[in-house]
């Protein structure tokens, strides 16, 4: 088997502000794992938060593509994957779902346990902003067809914020979501005031278990755990101190151990959110495949960007959509128009794919990159 993978940058449509950074851009690593002339893709984004630049990433992969030559099959190479950052694990994983289904000519859903996949409706993101330019916002995707909106929030005009969102779609589902920027007594005294909340998202920083469970007792929403939630020890020792954990496949390590949290979840009595990074269309198509198995659904990475380089799994009116084709059912933005979404031996990925970004040989970053001396980004 041949591992490959290209870099190349996601421009955000505008910078997105959350409590604790903000951003405007971010670098991804196409991941390629070729078998038999098919090809599976996955994407990792950099990430201050996880600790993944375009270096990093591209020298693990660097590393990694000796084990990959030596493997007959993505069974052996599933079986023999060295320690990774869950990131970048989660794109090989991602490849390597791909490649399974492609060759079975199936969808990958087909392999998770969701024989049958519907559209499903998918959160959208409103950054920590003043209250009249998050209120055109939370207008603009309710006239798109928006039911859900996740609203950032960890600033001192959250009050006002959100009920000018509450004013402007008044039939949204609200998910707030102040990213560990609140303490208990601010979330109570918050969450009290309002209405139409359908969830409340890690609001006080990670590691404070006692102070989630103190808050449970008295929030009237549903309480989510998100950065406390990354290891299937996690989800267990939560059950009882919150009402639901967010799955994210780059911070759990992808499609398989995304999986077997969600079964402890189930079986400790958690709902599950999924949710994911700003990405491409190709770095969100994994967790796409797994809502059959959510409450609630937070994949609007892609439609964050200015320019996604993928397409396949829409979204833009608020609903997620499959084409059913095998695989993950994506394709470069390019290609779309010429034929169905498959991510088969046609595909070569965007643009800026192959040798020039990086290669097993070098590893390469692209010019402009985090580690050829661009800007990083942190993580939403």
């Amino acid at each position: 088997m041949k591992l490959d993978w290209a870099v190349y940058g996601l421009e955000l449509r505008s910078p997105l502000r959350i409590s604790r950074s903000v951003m405007a851009r971010r670098d991804a690593v196409r991941v390629v794992v070729e078998r038999d002339g098919l090809r599976g893709h996955g994407e990792v984004v950099t990430s201050q938060f996880y600790g993944l630049d375009v270096e990093r990433i591209t020298g693990l992969l660097r590393d990694l593509a000796p084990v990959a030559a030596d493997c007959a099959d993505p069974a052996e190479l599933f079986e023999r994957l060295p320690e990774l950052p869950p990131g970048v694990r989660a794109a090989v994983d991602a490849a390597l779902h791909d490649l399974i289904a492609l060759r079975q000519g199936v969808p990958v859903h087909a392999l998770v346990d969701v024989p049958q996949w519907t559209d499903v409706p998918t959160a959208c993101t409103i950054g920590i902003g003043d209250p009249a330019t998050a209120a055109a916002r939370a207008a603009e995707l309710a006239g798109r067809g928006f039911t859900v909106l996740k609203v950032k929030v960890g600033a001192e005009d959250d009050v006002a914020t959100v009920n000018a969102i509450r004013a402007a779609a008044p039939d949204a589902r609200l998910i707030l979501d102040p990213n560990g920027g609140w303490t208990a007594e601010q979330a109570v005294r918050f969450v009290d005031g309002l209405t139409g909340v359908d969830a409340l998202e890690q609001p006080i920083p990670p590691g404070r278990w006692d102070d989630l469970a103190w808050l449970r007792e008295r929030c009237p929403v549903p309480l989510i755990a998100d950065e406390d939630a990354a290891t299937v020890a996690d989800v267990r020792a939560l059950a009882g101190v919150v009402d639901g954990v967010n799955v994210k496949l780059a911070k759990c390590g992808g499609i398989g151990p995304a999986r077997e949290i969600i079964a402890v979840a189930r079986d400790h009595g958690l709902d599950v959110m999924l949710g994911c990074l700003v990405a491409s269309s190709l770095g969100i198509a994994p967790a796409v495949h797994l809502t059959g198995h959510a409450r609630w659904v937070d994949l609007d990475g892609h439609l964050l960007l200015a320019d996604d380089p993928w397409t396949g799994i829409g979204g833009e009116d608020g609903t997620l959509r499959l084409s059913g084709v095998p695989g993950l059912g994506v394709v470069p933005a390019g290609a779309a128009a010429s034929g169905p979404a498959t991510s088969g031996p046609a595909t070569s990925g965007p643009a800026t794919s192959g040798p020039a970004t990086g290669s097993p040989a070098t590893g390469s970053p692209a010019p402009g990159s985090a580690a050829a001396g661009g800007g990083l980004v942190r993580e939403r």
